[in-house]
């Protein structure tokens, strides 16, 4: 079980750090909305506990363990992975807003 401490700090850690990514990203390659489409691989990269290269050669037992762990995990680690993807959308929100403003990144 997670204290309660942990949870706050790790899940403004998450929102500023996949914020962060997704902004410098949208940036450089000038999709809004890159992280926020990425965010569900990393979150599976994250989760997972297999080799990438089970998914090639086993991918019925990777893919049903890996729909496995992600039932399993508790409302602590949900919530810390949800800020992080409030947080990659948030950013594309912001460039969009930058970019209305008549800002240009590069």
């Amino acid at each position: 079980m997670i204290s309660l401490p942990v949870v706050i700090i790790s899940v403004i850690l998450f929102f500023v750090l996949f914020f962060g990514i997704g902004f410098l990203l949208n940036m450089l390659l000038r999709m809004s909305w890159i992280m926020a489409i990425l965010y569900p691989i990393v979150c599976l990269f994250i989760i997972n506990n297999q080799k990438m290269i089970t998914y090639v050669r086993e991918p019925g037992t990777a893919f049903s363990g890996i729909g496995d762990r992600i039932v399993s995990l508790a409302a602590a680690d949900i919530i810390i992975l949800l800020s992080g993807l409030i947080g990659a959308i948030a950013s594309g929100f912001v460039i969009n807003a930058l970019r209305k403003r008549g800002y240009q990144m590069f």
